[in-house]
């Protein structure tokens, strides 16, 4: 009986990089949305903005990054860039006097989130071999979590520390960041170029596009769909900080969220390497659509908790199983273009999605942001009940 195989190191690797510059970046953004609404005077409408347009951003910049990375065949550099500019970004947070100033901040930041992940996902793929392509990813993603559950839990103690000082937290947010370069730089070793026998082709062209095939845009469809179901996780904050929380542990509900998040990605990834991807997709919806409920109508703060506990689990189930299906669905040579793409249709969902839900909020009240998001919930799930199906050689 041949051994089980194993994750490589390399995959553990980077996802210990994942684990600091999530650290920094959790260590903020938990903190943000309360930064900027009681110093500096933000409406729920700026921070929806503030957070589309960031997170927007971050994945529309994939689609870029990633196709040049098919083009040189190289992943880790466009990764190193991307990470060395989220590093340079934090700063930026701690000098912030306006929105303005914050928005630049996170468009800074996210620019370089959106430079290093298509091609960080691609050489996730290159480095893990197919039968445990679902473990890797659920793996990395869990390494990622566990920073963005320790990041907010550092703030909490910070915050603490510093009697409220959100700018010295935003400052020591750069330590961990440069740790992130760092391992990467010296620690990850890519493998051989993928060299072509000929002089590379651009991939971002119709001819390359329709490569890709329908199995592979079935999955675009369906991470779209979830993206608009899903606004910022700041208004999972702001309704915390609405019920009772105060300022200083504005960060419990990522460490709560997270917790179940990174507990639950690594072993629904393995499930997903031998369930129906289709079924498992359905299951994260059903999910999110309780968890918008509960947040909807929580009176306190325990309501709020388990709210935010159903919405890490429903990450937890969706969000790796999504990139392995990419990873499945698409041609070796086309990964980092195949992500880009997927991440394009996602990034301009998420604009949509966390404007929308920051107009409700300012118009109709917090219950109605959550409404919405599960009808939307609702609406795609009937959808990917119609139209999605199984990409060639995934588990039916």
């Amino acid at each position: 009986m041949s051994p089980a195989p194993v994750v490589p190191r390399g995959i553990w690797l980077l996802g210990f990089v994942s684990l600091f510059m999530d650290v920094s970046s959790e260590l903020i953004h938990s903190l943000l949305p309360v930064f900027m609404v009681t110093s500096l005077g933000a409406t729920a409408l700026a921070v929806g903005i503030v957070e589309g347009i960031a997170e927007s951003t971050a994945l529309i910049v994939k689609v870029f990054s990633g196709a040049l990375s098919d083009w040189l065949g190289r992943r880790k550099s466009l990764a190193v860039l991307g990470y060395a500019l989220g590093a340079a970004s934090k700063p930026l947070f701690a000098l912030a006097l306006s929105v303005n100033w914050v928005l630049a901040a996170r468009f800074m930041d996210r620019i370089g989130k959106g430079i290093r992940g298509a091609p960080r996902d691609a050489l996730v793929a290159d480095l893990a071999p197919p039968e445990v392509r679902g473990a890797a990813f659920g793996l990395r993603q869990s390494l990622d979590t566990v920073g963005a559950f320790l990041g907010p839990l550092l703030g909490i103690g910070l915050m603490l520390l510093w009697a409220g000082d959100f700018r010295m937290v935003f400052w020591f947010a750069v330590i961990p960041a440069v740790v992130a370069v760092l391992l990467l730089m010296f620690g990850v070793e890519e493998p051989e170029p993928r060299r072509a026998r000929s002089r590379p082709e651009n991939p971002i062209r119709w001819r390359t596009l329709a490569i890709l095939g329908g199995a592979y845009w079935f999955v675009v469809a369906a991470g779209a769909i979830f993206t608009l179901a899903r606004f910022s996780e700041a208004f999972l904050i702001l309704r915390a900080q609405q019920l009772g929380l105060p300022d200083v542990f504005a960060p419990l509900v990522f460490v709560v969220m997270n917790a179940v998040y990174a507990l639950s990605a690594y072993p629904l990834g393995r499930l997903a390497d031998r369930f129906s991807h289709r079924t498992l997709l359905g299951y994260g919806l059903a999910t999110l659509i309780v968890a918008d409920l509960v947040l909807a109508q929580a009176q306190g703060l325990v309501a709020v908790a388990f709210g935010v506990a159903l919405w890490g689990l429903h990450m937890g189930m969706t969000q790796g199983l999504l990139a392995t299906m990419v990873a499945g669905a698409a041609p070796a040579r086309l990964r980092g273009t195949a992500f880009g793409f997927f991440n394009l249709a996602s990034g301009v969902a998420m604009l949509a999605a966390s404007v929308l839900a920051g107009l409700l909020w300012d118009r109709l009240g917090a219950a109605a942001t959550f409404y919405a998001g599960a009808a939307f919930s609702v609406v795609a799930l009937a959808l990917l009940s119609l139209s999605m199906r199984p990409a060639p050689g995934t588990p039916r």
